[in-house]
């Protein structure tokens, strides 16, 4: 008889959160999911009754006992605010959802003795390819919680594996990025305006990211992690921009209404993404970039027509 696993979710209403909980669910693991009052639980649907939804008031103590509660063998870790760039205004939601909540999920682990976590990171923690220079303040608390990481995992039995996504993709997709963009210029035939589109952009299919997830969970189930270790997920096979864009028109059959450079580059724009990290022992990209962008497209419900005002947030992450 297989083994019966338990499974804590953050982040869960998010892209990669969702087809995660539907990926463990799929697999026989016993999913609980936490998220904030008011949070909209439509990502759930279709296995809403097959996890169990715990609502978070934004204390640590009721923090203890959803851990307590759900006892889980892992807790994947996949809260998180992302802004390209932040205003003033937004430095105290950064701060509280990317630091304060995680460290208070990591005091929950460590009060009940659970010791394994899969926690997520940014390759925009690497600006430049360096070993650490952050794009924005959001890679900067996502820094900043890795060292939070350190001091837990060197003070309990807590272990870790940070996984540091690059662009993620694939069906269903709810943010406003640049598959979702192109997707709506093909149906209005309004031109997309665009950066000059010389960045280079590192994609993996949504498959394979949990493939590592799932990955991660095995290898600290079987105790081969020692305190905290640090992965890529990333294709290893980077795209300029304006080829992708083109490759994407090629394989959907459609002309689409792009001017480029008429949008400048945002501040500390990558250009070239983060190619120094290791990948979990045992995983690789199954899904080639075409391949994954025709079963996008096939498997995609039409949203509302949108407009293309996020242009700038074509290649930010989850």
């Amino acid at each position: 008889m297989a083994e019966h696993r338990i499974a804590l979710v953050t982040g869960g209403t998010g892209f990669v959160g969702s087809n995660l909980i539907r990926r463990l669910v799929s697999e026989g693991w016993e999913t609980h999911v936490i998220v904030r009052q008011g949070s909209d639980l439509s990502m759930f649907s279709g296995v809403e009754q097959a996890i169990q939804v715990h609502v978070h008031d934004g204390s640590t103590e009721q923090l203890i006992e959803i851990v307590k509660l759900a006892s889980p063998q892992v807790v994947f870790h996949l809260a998180s605010l992302f802004l390209a760039q932040h205003t003033p205004q937004d430095v105290e939601p950064l701060i509280h959802s990317n630091l304060l909540f995680s460290t208070q999920l990591v005091e929950a682990m460590s009060v009940n003795g659970v010791r394994h976590l899969i926690n997520t990171g940014t390759s925009w923690q690497h600006y430049e390819n360096k070993d650490y220079s952050p794009v924005c303040l959001y890679a900067a608390t996502k820094q900043a919680f890795e060292a939070v990481l350190t001091y837990y995992t060197g003070v309990s039995s807590l272990t870790a594996i940070s996984l540091k996504l690059s662009d993620t993709y694939g069906p269903n997709d709810p943010r406003a990025k640049l598959f979702t963009l192109l997707r709506t210029t093909t149906r209005t035939g309004e031109t997309l305006l665009m950066s000059p589109g010389e960045q280079m952009i590192d994609l993996v299919y949504i498959d394979d990211v949990l493939d590592a997830y799932l990955l991660g969970a095995e290898r600290l189930l079987q105790g081969k992690v020692i305190q905290h270790e640090i992965y890529a997920v990333t294709s290893g096979k980077p795209i300029k921009l304006r080829d992708l864009v083109e490759s994407y028109g090629q394989i959907i059959n459609q002309s689409l209404a792009v001017e480029w450079g008429a949008r400048a580059y945002r501040p500390r724009e990558i250009m070239l993404p983060w190619n120094k990290g290791q990948v979990v022992p045992g995983w690789a990209p199954k899904v080639a970039l075409a391949a994954g962008i025709a079963r996008m497209e096939q498997n995609t419900r039409l949203p509302e027509v949108a407009t293309n005002t996020g242009a700038r947030k074509t290649h930010a992450e989850d």
